[in-house]
């Protein structure tokens, strides 16, 4: 692989991290409702999902889809319905009061935190869509191991300090205060959203 051709596959896997999506979202809510330290516990989970899609890609994922068709509706389906019960969940508690007491403390834990970024990214057909035809087309075909690696490993960096940032950033005090007060409004936002992208992904 050229230095060329690996500059060209980081970048457009940094463009799909940096694309908003399921991840995302996820990323700022969690940052919002419970801190950095389960933001980041998320993106690592977001991070490996990642990773686990590139790999599938790179062996076999897009020939899968090539010859059983059905495996990308039923991923689709499923992924669309993971997304729809993530939007109600959160939508049926957005009128419950944040607990201060426990804002930073991580969802059970950081197990838990991760879990769940590795579960919003196999839900995620865009991914699928994304690494399994495009990310796999850019990859030359005779790619050493080596160059294999170091692409995986700049996708996770990617995805991991992306959405690290996003959570940050939506974990400052200012933004948490502003979130305190309008928690409803913004959580109702959040799961409407979510719910978008889990019909569209069902209707495609």
């Amino acid at each position: 692989m050229t230095i060329a051709a690996f500059l060209a596959s980081v970048s457009l896997c940094l463009m799909a991290a940096i694309s908003p999506g399921p991840a995302v979202l996820m990323a700022a809510r969690v940052g919002l409702k419970h801190g950095w330290r389960s933001g980041c516990a998320l993106a690592f989970g977001i991070g490996v999902g990642a990773v686990l899609w590139a790999m599938a890609a790179l062996f076999g994922l897009t020939l899968l889809f090539d010859y059983a068709p059905i495996a990308l509706v039923v991923l689709r389906i499923l992924g669309a319905a993971y997304l729809i019960w993530m939007a109600w969940t959160i939508w049926r508690t957005a009128h419950e009061p944040l607990d201060e007491t426990t804002q930073f403390v991580l969802p059970q834990t950081a197990v838990s935190a991760f879990r769940l970024g590795l579960f919003t990214q196999f839900s995620n057909p865009k991914a699928a869509v994304f690494f399994g035809a495009v990310f796999a087309g850019t990859v030359p075909p005779n790619s050493s191991m080596i160059a294999l690696a170091a692409l995986l490993f700049c996708i996770f960096l990617g995805e991991f300090g992306w959405n690290t940032l996003v959570a940050r950033l939506f974990s400052l005090d200012k933004t948490r205060q502003r979130y305190i007060s309008l928690k409803t409004v913004i959580d109702r936002v959040f799961g409407g959203l979510l719910a978008l992208l889990g019909v569209k992904l069902a209707m495609i």
